[in-house]
């Protein structure tokens, strides 16, 4: 039982990353992430399927193998995320929630210093 809520929320995920590289307001990764963590419970074969993917392999495989990622994917994740915070912002900002405005400032602050210097990057010679 367990392993059937595992593999649907892993599809689920897989389906709104999938989406999000479409539109900008969803993030892709860590949906992705997601869905790698709920195959890898739920089933080998889907597992299997997942990482032969080439979502898997354009997105998640450097990470989860050498906690790298290439700059394209970490410019992407950061624009991402910087558009999706923005958009939180100003609406925040337009209710005049200020203490909500400070929080996501300093959220945001943390992430590009995480994806900048926490994540190293592996640089594409293809």
């Amino acid at each position: 039982m367990i392993k059937s809520i595992y593999a649907i929320i892993g599809i689920l995920c897989l389906l709104l990353g999938s989406i999000g590289t479409f539109l900008p307001i969803l993030p892709t990764v860590p949906f992705f992430i997601v869905s790698a963590y709920c195959f890898a419970r739920s089933s080998s074969p889907l597992n299997r399927w997942f990482k032969q993917t080439k979502i898997y392999q354009n997105n998640l495989e450097d990470f989860v193998n050498h906690r790298t990622m290439t700059l394209k994917t970490k410019i992407r994740i950061m624009a991402m995320m910087s558009l999706v915070m923005t958009i939180g912002f100003i609406i925040m900002q337009k209710q005049q929630i200020i203490s909500g405005c400070i929080i996501l400032i300093c959220i945001w602050i943390l992430h590009l210093l995480y994806f900048t210097f926490g994540i190293q990057t592996k640089y594409d010679l293809k």
